[in-house]
C-alpha cells in the first residue's frame, strides 16, 4: 500500500527541503562485491544467477527503512513493502518491466521471479506493482563493467541498481555494482549500511 506522508514529520525533512527540488538529486556510488557463493549456488542447483542476485538485493533493502520512502513529484510517498523491478526481453525483441516482490521465503521468490518474468515476455507487456517502493535493477551482461551512471529522468526517483558481466578468478567471481539513489530518500551513510549488508547477505 501506498500513502503520502509529511517531510516535516519524517527524519528526511531536512533532506527533502535540500533536495527535492535539486536538478540532479541523484547519487551513484559502486563496489565490487564477492558473488562466489550464489555463482556457485547457480551453478549447482539451478537457479538464475540474476534472480539470486535481486534476491540478496531485496533481503539487505528490507531491513533498511529508507527504502520505503520514496520521493515523487514534489511529495514523499511510504510503502508497506518492497519489490526488486528487472528487465526482460519480451517475445518481440523489446523490453519488458517486471516487479518482483520481496519474500524472505527464497523459495517463493524464485517461483514469483521465474512466473513473472515468463509472463511478461511471453504478453509483451509489464507486470508492475504500484503499491511497492520499487528497487530498480539492469543487467547489461555483454561485457564486464566497472560503473554505470543512470539517467535521471525527473519521473523515476527510485533507488537504481546496475551491473555488468561478472568476472571470474582462479577460487573467487567477483562483481561490481553501482547504486543511483535520490538524496531526499538517502543519505551517503544509508547507501553504504545498505552495501555492507548487501556483501553480508552475499557471504551466507
Amino acid at each position: 500500500m501506498k500513502r503520502e506522508i509529511n517531510p516535516s514529520e519524517t527524519s528526511r525533512a531536512q533532506a527533502f527541503n535540500y533536495w527535492m527540488k535539486s536538478p540532479m538529486p541523484m547519487v551513484t556510488i559502486t563496489k565490487t562485491f564477492d558473488v562466489t557463493k550464489i555463482y556457485k549456488l547457480s551453478k549447482q542447483k539451478g537457479y538464475k544467477f540474476n534472480m539470486l542476485l535481486c534476491w540478496c538485493i531485496g533481503k539487505a533493502a528490507n531491513k533498511i527503512e529508507e527504502f520505503y520512502t520514496v520521493p515523487e513529484q514534489g511529495k514523499l510517498y511510504n510503502y508497506d513493502h518492497i519489490a526488486v523491478n528487472v528487465i526482460v526481453n519480451d517475445a518481440k525483441g523489446n523490453l519488458c518491466f517486471c516487479d518482483i516482490p520481496y519474500n524472505d521465503d527464497f523459495q517463493r521468490f524464485n517461483t514469483d521471479y521465474n512466473t513473472i518474468t515468463q509472463k511478461a515476455a511471453q504478453s509483451c507487456s509489464n507486470i508492475l506493482d504500484e503499491g511497492a517502493a520499487i528497487i530498480g535493477t539492469s543487467a547489461v551482461t555483454g561485457t564486464e563493467i566497472d560503473c554505470i551512471v543512470n539517467q535521471y529522468s525527473g519521473v523515476y526517483c527510485n533507488p537504481f541498481l546496475s551491473w555488468g558481466k561478472y568476472r571470474k578468478y582462479w577460487f573467487r567471481v567477483t562483481l561490481p555494482i553501482s547504486f543511483q539513489f535520490h538524496h531526499v530518500q538517502m543519505d551517503g551513510g544509508d547507501a553504504a549500511k545498505f552495501f555492507e549488508m548487501l556483501a553480508e547477505v552475499l557471504q551466507r
